[in-house]
């Protein structure tokens, strides 16, 4: 088997467009003089906040489902570091799942958050490329609920829980970062003329 029917066998379709098309209109975009110098994802990683977990065991279980089912990965309890009185949390108890995608699952993620859950959100205008960056090349990205993923089951899940969507980049400042991400498909909103 040649080396780049290989490569292709375990390659996402927006894996596919980064390298076919995003890395050369980003050299040109930017002024690289080598494709290593080019951006790229590095990881996402998606948390989902289990605030009733404190009353009820089995949400952390349902809650581990749902997030199994969108990225195809089994998450990670996340626990409570200290006790905090005034929010009823005891140290150890179990507050929320994580799962941090990397590679081929990555990409994969990516392109179903961008063309299937993010259209599906009510009254969708588009993002706001103003308030997710960090400042480094990282964008964060809050969903309401996880029901815009189709592939969570109704009848199992019993409550509506938001996560947070974290995109991170080796890109280091938020420009490239911003003009990667709306290569690969994120839908932000153009700036209003004038701005």
């Amino acid at each position: 088997m040649p080396a780049e029917q290989a490569l292709s066998v375990h390659e996402s379709r927006l894996q596919k467009q980064y390298r076919q098309t995003v890395i050369a209109e980003m050299m040109k975009r930017f002024s690289f003089t080598s494709p290593m110098q080019v951006p790229r994802l590095l990881k996402i990683v998606v948390n989902m906040g289990v605030n009733d977990a404190r009353e009820n065991a089995k949400a952390i279980d349902v809650a581990a489902e749902d997030l199994a089912a969108i990225v195809g990965q089994k998450p990670q309890v996340r626990r409570a570091k200290k006790s905090i009185s005034n929010f009823k949390l005891r140290e150890g108890m179990a507050i929320g799942v994580r799962v941090t995608l990397r590679a081929v699952r990555m990409y994969e993620f990516l392109d179903r958050l961008v063309n299937v859950a993010i259209p599906r959100i009510r009254d969708f205008q588009g993002l706001d490329p103003r308030r997710g960056f960090d400042g480094r090349g990282n964008y964060n990205l809050g969903l309401s609920e996880q029901y815009v993923f189709p592939e969570v089951n109704l009848e199992k899940s019993d409550k509506t829980r938001g996560m947070n969507v974290t995109l991170v980049t080796n890109a280091g400042e938020d420009a490239p970062a911003r003009e990667l991400l709306e290569l690969l498909g994120m839908p932000f909103k153009k700036p209003a003329a004038g701005k």
